[in-house]
Order: structure tokens, then sequence, then C-alpha cells
């Protein structure tokens, strides 16, 4: 290219042939087209010196009044600052920027000098909303370093992009009305470093609400700090855990809804402890002499009996045969399964305070440390079935698994912030800002 045509306004020229007319676009219109803004034009297009980006350069509309920054109304002019560069949304390879001198207003209103506000940027952010909504987009597919390379961009400006449509989400989200929530912890980190995170799990809503640091008393009350005495008292139903701290909170905040204790939890508490029975047992008779009748037989046990293989069930059949404190442990947390299958809160009681009998009398000590804890929180176990069975923690266990997975794709985070953001754009269903066009 000539050094006369690299000066000139640079032209796409997109042909349309038909049999009646022959048209012809080019970069400029197509601006005006999807990102178009009443008071500024965009002025010319030029190749950078390298060639390898594109620079349109924007002015005011004649006429027109800047907006001031501060109260958002128009004001007159003052000066002109130095021209800054906006990245916008790379075109066919090219990274695009927008040219523009911001102008400073005097403001009778502020009663001070400020700098205009322009509609396609957003305070000293480098980026256009557009390019900033267009990664944060992209970031919720792909790790935020690939969509830095991708777009050919850095990972803070991609992190940046993420903070404005995060925090422009949790500004104009609509908290209420919420009938129930599920709250449950994730380590994020080594060293016993713990999320709190609080999900609204309606039939037709399922989001996260809130993510907190550490699963202290402290830390959950931060969720009904934000919530609000109103929204907290129309909460009808609360799924959490067997964790103290939660227990307490919920007692204080939510009186009046039914407490549902996790029932994945309490299978994986029943599995933990058979684990425990088979492992003692397998010790003992190896330090014993006995023949290795556990060897190798952990998931054995711990599957569901309809996931077992062919070669699995025979095997079990073998293993139940003999009269072992792991098959007779096996036998109970199997009997256990049965309790679900109830629908009537009476029916269940009744079983469960039998089967409770039953553990307490069978001299295995790790089942018996359950069957107290059942004992304790009996009428939260029953809330599963006064709440007819329609609502658990396995929606929340998977949204965890889903933060799980937020956490994975980056291969962590380095700041509770940085992860914070992360989560509450993977899974906050967080209303982002409105955009000029669909830029996919």
């Amino acid at each position: 290219m000539s050094p006369r045509a690299g000066e000139a306004v640079l032209r796409f020229m997109v042909e349309v042939f038909s049999p009646t007319a022959l048209f012809a676009m080019d970069l400029l219109t197509i601006l005006n087209r999807c990102h178009h803004f009443r008071g500024f034009v965009y002025q010319s297009a030029r190749f950078s010196s390298d060639h390898k980006s594109i620079e349109i350069a924007v002015r005011p509309r004649a006429g027109s009044k800047a907006v001031c920054s501060g109260c958002h109304q128009p004001a007159s002019g003052y000066d002109h600052l130095p021209e800054r560069r906006f990245e916008f949304i790379p075109f066919w390879g090219f990274l695009v920027f927008l040219l523009y001198s911001m102008r400073r207003v005097d403001c009778r209103r502020c009663n001070t000098v400020f700098v205009e506000e322009v509609p396609w940027g957003d305070g000293k952010h480098q980026l256009t909303r557009a390019y900033m909504i267009f990664l944060a987009r992209w970031a919720r597919k792909l790790s935020w370093k690939e969509t830095a390379e991708s777009f050919r961009t850095s990972w803070d400006k991609v992190c940046d992009a993420v903070e404005y449509v995060v925090a422009f989400g949790l500004q104009h989200r609509a908290l209420g009305p919420i009938d129930a929530i599920g709250v449950d912890e994730i380590q994020y980190a080594k060293g016993h470093k713990y999320l709190t995170l609080v999900y609204q799990i309606d039939l037709g809503m399922t989001r996260l609400l809130w993510v907190g640091k550490e699963r202290t008393i402290e830390s959950f009350q931060g969720f009904f700090t934000l919530l609000g005495d109103d929204l907290a008292s129309k909460i009808l139903f609360v799924c959490s855990d067997m964790w103290q701290p939660y227990l307490k909170v919920i007692r204080q905040k939510c009186s009046q809804a039914l407490h549902i204790l996790d029932r994945f939890h309490i299978v994986a508490k029943m599995n933990e402890a058979l684990d425990e029975v088979r492992a003692g047992e397998s010790r003992r008779m190896a330090r014993e002499g006995f023949v290795p009748l556990l060897k190798k037989s952990r998931w054995l046990l711990l599957k569901r009996e309809e996931n077992l293989k062919t070669e699995q069930r025979f095997r079990l059949r073998d293993l139940l045969r003999y009269n072992l404190k792991t098959v007779r442990a096996y036998l109970l947390k199997e009997a256990f399964q049965q309790l679900w299958d109830y629908n009537s809160p009476v029916w269940a009681g009744k079983f469960l305070d039998q089967w409770c009998r039953q553990v307490m009398r069978s001299r295995i000590e790790p089942l018996k440390k359950i069957a107290r804890s059942m004992r304790q929180h009996r009428e939260l176990i029953l809330n599963y079935f006064r709440a007819q069975k329609l609502f658990s923690s396995g929606v929340v266990e998977g949204l965890n698994n889903k933060a799980k997975v937020t956490m994975r794709k980056s291969y962590g985070f380095r700041t509770f912030r940085v992860l914070e953001l992360a989560l509450y754009h993977s899974l906050g269903k967080l209303p982002e800002p409105e955009s000029t066009h669909e830029f996919f």
C-alpha cells in the first residue's frame, strides 16, 4: 500500500450484486448501524502506522452539548483534553480503537468542572462498554486467559470487563421474592480455606445469591444483612447441612422457614462411617493373620447396588455370607435408604426411630455416632417430607460442581475478590448492561 493510500480514509467495500442495484458499504456505515450514539459522529477510519490496528476518529456533532459525568445532565463546555483511545471489538483480526478528545464541562448544577460522560465508555476504563460486554460473555465460556489470548488482549482487561458487568448486574438485580435458599461451603484453597455460598433454589429459578469468605457465623450473617429482614422473613424453605454455625444463624434469621437438612450430606456421612468400619476391620484381620476378605472392597460397599457391575455383584454376594462387622454396617446402611421412599413424615419418623434403635444395639461405634446425630436433628430431617420432597440440596450440590468447574477451568484464582467475581459471573444470572447491538 502506498503512503498516500495509507493516509486516506480506510474503506471496507462489501459488494452485493442484484439485477437492479450495486450496494457499497464502508466501515463507518457499519458502525453507524450497530454502534451509533446521538451527539457524536464517526469522522474517519484509518490503519495505524504499523497496519495492525484500525483507528476511528470520533468527534462531537456540531451544536451538541457535552453531558456532565457528575449529574448526567447537559452542560456548557469548558475545554478539551488530549486525545484518548478506547479499545473496541476486534474486526477481522485487526484491533480497533476509537479516538476522541474528551471535553470538560463547567457544570452549574455541580458547581465544578467535570470531564464529560461519553455513551460508549465508562469512567476511566480503556475498553468501550460494548467490548467489555463482549469479553465478559466469552469469559463465561472460556477461561479468562483463553479469552485474552483469543482476542489479543490482556488478562487484566478481561478481568476489568467481568468486574464491570458483574458490578452492573449486582446493582440492578432484583433479589426478591425468594421462596427457598440453599447454603453450603466449598474449599477454594489449601489450608482449610472455605467459601460460604448461598443459592436461590426456587422451582423456577436457581442462581447464586451471595459469596462469603470462610464458613463462620459472621460470614453467613453477611448474607442476611444484604437481604434485609423483610425479604428474609418471606423465605419458606432453607436447605443446609449439619454445620453448627449455619444451623444457629438459620434459627435466628429464618425461624419461620422450614429448615431441611441435606439428604446428600446424610448419605455421605453414613458412607464415611461405613468406610471407617471397613478400614478398621481390614487392618485388624491383616494384623491377626486372617484371609484379607475386605481387600479392594471399598467401592464395592459404597456404590449403590444398581450401579454395580456384574462381577461386582457376584463378589458382593459372596462377601455378604460372612459374619463381619463391615457386612452388618453395610446392611444397616442399605436399610436406611428405605427412609427416602416414604411420603408421610409420620411414617418416615417411625422408620427413622426404629432404625436408630437398631443401630444403637449394633455395637458399631461409627454408625452409633450417626444415629445419635440423627436423633438430635430428627425434626430437621423429617422436614424433607413435610416439604413434600420438593426441595433438597441436590440442586445445591449441582451448583457447587459448577462453581468448582469455574475454579478448575482457570486453575484457581489468587485472590478472593477475583474468585468472587468469577462465581457471580458464572452462576449469578445477573442482568447485563444494554448494548446497541448483539455482537458475537
